[in-house]
């Protein structure tokens, strides 16, 4: 274990200038130094300064289209170890997960969904044998039950959770950070994210990880999941 290599990285995360950064790109998406920089409040000169330190120990990843160089997180690794260090500062009183009512009901955890929205889902999940998670191990994995339990949202899983079992695992548990549940991450998670958005049932809020849902994906995610735990949704 490099105790040096821990120390630099921690250091880096927890420059609040940085961290600002880090949590504007929580939602998945590749923001520009301009963008970065608003969303630190600094200068585009001194965020330049700041992105390349982060690059350099591969947190972020940085590509070109043209005049424009757009950073993301490196991995979803990176991410997990971001929502871990937020799930640490709301453990001390008296404040409890995120204020923003929005961001309870419904929110992006790097490219999967958080908040009462997830845990739903989550727990559907569970309840239709789709997925078995050990809160032991922090493990999870997908049972042949998947493709029935997603039917109702036109999903197909098969070549989506298919590949190499090294890299990024079919599903994982995330403790969310506000509700203190489980929701569901890795590729299944992130499938489910893409495909509620895709069809327009989310809506991404500008400069926030909250998302609005929509009639039509309170319709679809309410008939999916059934009248009892999308009220639990609502927060009813």
């Amino acid at each position: 274990m490099n105790t040096n290599r821990i120390a630099h990285v921690a250091a880096l995360v927890g420059e609040p200038t940085r961290t600002a950064m880090l949590m504007a790109l929580m939602d998945g998406r590749a923001l520009t130094a301009r963008e970065l920089a608003d969303a630190a409040r600094i200068t585009p000169a001194t965020a330049s300064r700041h992105l390349a330190l982060l690059v350099e120990a591969s947190l972020l990843s940085v590509a070109h289209q043209g005049r424009h160089r757009y950073h993301r997180l490196a991995s979803p690794e990176v991410a997990r170890v971001l929502e871990g260090l937020m799930q640490l500062s709301t453990l001390a009183p008296p404040v409890v997960g995120p204020r923003n009512a929005s961001l309870r009901t419904a929110r992006t955890c790097y490219d999967h969904l958080a908040g009462r929205l997830g845990v739903a889902i989550a727990g559907h999940l569970l309840d239709a044998g789709a997925v078995v998670f050990d809160d032991e191990a922090l493990t999870a994995h997908v049972t042949d039950g998947v493709p029935a339990a997603l039917q109702g949202l036109g999903l197909e899983t098969g070549f989506a959770l298919a590949g190499n079992p090294h890299k990024r695992p079919p599903c994982r548990p995330c403790l969310d950070w506000s509700e203190r549940r489980m929701h569901l991450a890795g590729r299944l998670g992130a499938l489910i994210c893409h495909h509620c958005l895709e069809r327009g049932w989310l809506l991404r809020g500008q400069g926030t990880r909250a998302l609005t849902i929509t009639p039509p994906g309170a319709l679809a995610l309410r008939d999916w999941m059934g009248t009892a735990r999308w009220r639990s949704v609502l927060g009813d």
